[in-house]
């Protein structure tokens, strides 16, 4: 599709999503939004004012759409262009050795935290009060 081929009142017509798409399409190169923006706003004849208003709504509109992608940079491109570069991030997998070495530290240094010995002798204290119950006695209660 070329942007000069197409008239300004289908243009106006056309959803903003659709021209970014033209746009990226015709220059092969990725955009950052802003740029991306004022060249739909400069085919359509908005004015500058529409940026501050439109922009969020923009911005919305490519992160629903599919057939784009956001690129590390801020940058927005086709998504056919980077199919090949997309990494599926399963957690899993991420787990470097030395992170398991890590975890494993923390882990220990908790556990000592929460089952550390104490020097106090009132253990005998806490059980003078206990009372044993066999299950004989349990029954005969019972009845």
């Amino acid at each position: 599709m070329n942007l000069k081929n197409i008239s300004k009142e289908e243009l106006e017509n056309m959803s903003y999503d659709d021209i970014a798409f033209a746009i990226l399409t015709e220059k092969k190169k990725k955009m950052k939004i802003i740029d991306l923006f004022n060249e739909i706003r400069k085919l359509i004849n908005l004015s500058e004012s529409t940026i501050e208003d439109k922009i969020g709504d923009f911005f919305e509109m490519l992160t629903l759409d599919k057939r784009f992608i956001m690129l590390d940079d801020g940058s927005w491109d086709l998504r056919t262009r980077h199919a090949g570069n997309v990494i599926i991030d399963d957690d899993e997998e991420d787990i470097v050795a030395e992170d398991v070495e890590e975890a494993d530290e923390e882990e220990a240094d908790e556990d000592e935290i929460f089952y550390e010995e104490t020097d106090d002798d009132d253990s005998e204290d806490d059980l003078k009060d206990l009372v044993v119950i066999s299950d004989e006695d349990d029954e005969d209660s019972m009845l």
